[in-house]
């Protein structure tokens, strides 16, 4: 540390300069990637390749170099090397996600909010028309919290949201028709994937079936905002902030989807009444079986 510290006291205002500038490269880099990987089994491992070069690099300047052990630092080098190949074993699904996002046109554009909107009504015509039908679904839309490990155990899709698409992952002669579908902006992620489900310990979650449950359990645990179409019933049911509101309307649930998706606005100041919603709509839907 005084090594460090007597070299940045030494050079001069301009290399000072180039130091600083150097960092904040590393550093946006490095922030660029863990938020790439975020919410992925890649972030764990990529932030312990970090630790073991930054701690590796550390050693070898401040103890082996000051004692002159060339042949740790010989050794060091080949290490690098290895761990260079091993991350991009280890690294590979992650890499080849980010090719593809390179070679798309909407890389550093976010989706825009006429995109949003028409997901959103993408969304609630494929909702209807499955409640029509009494098709079971289950249909999470992330927002601030990633949710890309649980994407991990479903199926990656990476398609435009459109009624047909919804409608074609759970129909149920389908593959994906089983668990739920993840969307993100205006683009599926991800079908049949696993949710956790809520806990069975009271009277009104003892009474849901398991598209209900996992629908809390992720409202619960994150900012994601869940569909639920239950398959006997035909009745919508819209989760959020561990917060189960039944048998919601088309207006309702576009108002609930417009300000979520494209206003970005704190879920808590739109539910308003709260639990008591919770309450009331659980208590409109009393004659009707809420099992899935």
């Amino acid at each position: 540390m005084n090594a460090i510290i007597r070299y940045i006291v030494n050079i001069g205002p301009s290399e000072r300069l180039i130091v600083l500038a150097e960092l904040l490269l590393i550093g946006v880099f490095v922030y660029i990637v863990i938020s790439f990987l975020e919410g992925t089994r890649g972030e764990r491992l990529f932030r312990g390749v970090i630790f073991v070069l930054l701690v590796g690099s550390l050693i070898l300047n401040l103890v082996v170099r000051q004692f002159g052990m060339a042949r740790i630092a010989y050794l060091y080098s080949g290490f690098l090397i290895a761990v260079l190949i091993v991350a991009v074993t280890a690294f590979q699904p992650e890499l080849r996600r980010a090719l593809i996002r390179i070679g798309q046109a909407d890389l550093f554009s976010p989706s825009s909010p006429q995109q949003l909107t028409r997901s959103v009504e993408e969304i609630i015509e494929a909702v209807t028309q499955m409640a029509a039908e009494k098709t079971g679904a289950i249909i999470a839309i992330s927002q601030q919290v990633p949710l890309g490990e649980f994407a991990e155990t479903g199926v990656r899709i990476d398609a435009k949201v459109t009624s047909e698409m919804l409608k074609t992952i759970f129909y149920e002669g389908t593959p994906l028709h089983d668990m739920a579908v993840l969307i993100q902006g205006d683009r599926i992620v991800a079908a049949r994937v696993q949710l956790p489900l809520a806990e069975a310990d009271s009277t009104i979650h003892g009474r849901l079936g398991s598209r209900h449950r996992a629908a809390i359990g992720i409202s619960t645990a994150s900012d994601a905002l869940v569909i639920v179409v239950s398959e006997e019933t035909g009745i919508v049911s819209l989760a959020m902030n561990g917060q189960l509101l039944r048998n919601i309307s088309e207006a309702q649930l576009r108002r609930h989807l417009n300000t979520a998706m494209v206003k970005a606005t704190p879920l808590l100041e739109r539910l308003g009444h709260g639990k008591q919603n919770e309450q009331d709509s659980i208590h409109s839907d009393e004659q009707t079986p809420p099992t899935v």
